[in-house]
């Protein structure tokens, strides 16, 4: 007999649009709603209690963070970025985070310099550990990989916030920096990285000097673009075919 599903309900406060898009998020950030997936209003609405005015409030919000795309004729969908807007991702974390990481170097204190190298062994050692174990896309890997990114999108805005500057942390928000940093290793495949490569960045940061932490962190944001443009190509025929698989939705979700 099939598992009846249990319908989900707001469980927290906050509006009815928030938390779809704090659902839908957590969808595409865990990779059960990979770039291409369709995304149905009501569908989704259905799925989650609630009317499809608070899910298109919560898409057209995922819209303008460049997550979720609608196009005549196709509908909405994950959006599958361009070539083009990996390369300008990239080119914008550059920008901020190796300011973040000169300011750091001038200003953070010697228990933030400390908190921050814990914080790198600590997710080196969790990247260390070998997720072969588990086969891909079940509910161990995903929790793997999500429980990963998170330390990981916590130690590069743990740095900015320990610059002091206030301006920087928001403009890292705003541009959604870890996010699709995130978005990108989970959709395209986790990458490797060499051993010790958080803490190597911090050591570059701990230096005591400007320069020696603008490469090192450049180096570190630059690490792994070729790769995710390359893993990218093989959702170019996908891009024709995201009006199909409606029904996907609601699988992810009775997943959760």
């Amino acid at each position: 007999m099939a598992e009846k599903r249990t319908k989900r309900k707001v469980v927290f406060g906050g509006s009815q649009a928030e938390h779809a898009y704090r659902v839908i998020l957590d969808l595409i950030l865990r990779g059960r709603l990979v770039p291409g997936s369709p995304l149905s209003r009501r569908g989704l609405a259905k799925d989650l209690s609630l009317g499809v005015q608070p899910v298109t409030e919560a898409l057209q919000r995922l819209e303008v963070d460049g997550l979720v795309e609608s196009l005549p004729r196709v509908g909405t969908h994950v959006k599958i970025p361009s070539e083009q807007e990996i390369r300008g991702h990239y080119i914008v974390r550059e920008a901020l985070e190796s300011q973040s990481a000169r300011l750091f170097t001038e200003k953070a204190s010697a228990r933030e310099k400390e908190e921050l190298s814990a914080l790198a062994k600590r997710l080196d050692s969790s990247y260390e550990k070998n997720d072969n174990e588990y086969p891909r896309g079940s509910k161990e890997w995903e929790d793997y990989w999500f429980d990963l990114h998170t330390q990981h999108a916590h130690f590069h805005m743990r740095i900015a916030e320990c610059t002091g500057c206030l301006p920087l942390c928001e403009a890292m928000e705003k541009n959604q920096i870890v996010v699709f940093n995130w978005l990108f290793d989970i959709a395209f495949q986790p990458r490797t990285i060499p051993a010790h490569w958080h803490s190597e960045l911090i050591e570059g940061l701990n230096s005591g000097e400007i320069d020696v932490a603008d490469r090192a962190m450049r180096t570190h944001v630059r690490y792994g673009m070729e790769e995710v443009l390359r893993r990218r190509e093989s959702y170019r025929g996908l891009g024709q075919s995201i009006g199909r698989g409606l029904s996907m939705v609601s699988s992810h979700l009775g997943g959760l």
